[in-house]
C-alpha cells in the first residue's frame, strides 16, 4: 500500500520522537566540582606570619577576620607587609605615640574599602606581635591605634593542640 505524504510524514515524525535523552555524566561532573568548590571554600581562615614573628599560644575560639594587620617583629613595626617604623625607633620616644604607625594606620582607615566595612562596627585592627617583645612597646602600638579611632584591636595567636 502507497503513503500518503502526510501519513510518510507522520511515520516518520513518529519514529525519530522516541524522548528526551540526557547526559547524567555531565551533571555528575559539575556537582562535584561544585561540592569541592563549597567545601574548601568553607575553611579555617589562617593569617599569614613572617618567620620573624613567633606568636603566642592560646586556647583561643574565634576565627580571624579581615582587618588591618599590624605586625611588630623584634625589629619592625609593619602595616599590612609594608615597613613604618623600626622597634629602635619605637621605643626610643619619650611618649606612647608611634608617629609614623599612626600616620599609615590613618592612611589605611581612609581608603574606601575599609571605610565601608567598618561603618556598621567600629573599625578593627589586628596586632600580630611576636612573644617576645616588651610590654611597653605593645602598650605603645595599643596606644596608637586607639589614636588613630581603631575601636575594635584583636590579637592574633597560635591556637594551642588540644590533647
Amino acid at each position: 500500500m502507497k503513503l500518503t505524504p502526510l501519513q510518510k510524514r507522520a511515520e516518520r515524525k513518529a519514529r525519530n520522537n522516541h524522548g528526551l535523552d540526557m547526559n547524567l555524566v555531565a551533571l555528575i561532573d559539575i556537582f562535584t566540582i561544585l561540592i569541592f568548590f563549597l567545601m574548601s571554600s568553607t575553611g579555617v581562615e589562617v593569617l599569614s606570619t613572617s618567620r620573624a614573628v613567633k606568636l603566642p599560644e592560646s586556647s583561643a575560639e574565634k576565627t580571624p577576620r579581615e582587618t588591618i594587620v599590624v605586625t611588630v617583629s623584634g625589629s619592625e613595626i609593619l602595616v599590612d607587609g609594608r615597613k613604618v617604623a623600626t622597634v629602635g625607633e619605637a621605643m626610643a620616644g619619650e611618649d606612647d605615640l608611634i608617629a609614623p604607625l599612626k600616620a599609615e594606620l590613618d592612611l589605611q582607615a581612609s581608603r574606601p574599602v575599609l571605610r565601608k566595612e567598618n561603618e556598621a562596627q567600629g573599625k578593627a585592627v589586628t596586632i600580630m606581635g611576636d612573644k617576645d617583645i616588651p610590654y611597653r612597646l605593645l602598650r605603645k602600638v595599643m596606644y596608637t591605634a586607639a589614636r588613630a579611632n581603631f575601636s575594635d584591636v584583636a590579637f592574633a595567636v597560635t591556637r594551642k593542640a588540644t590533647t
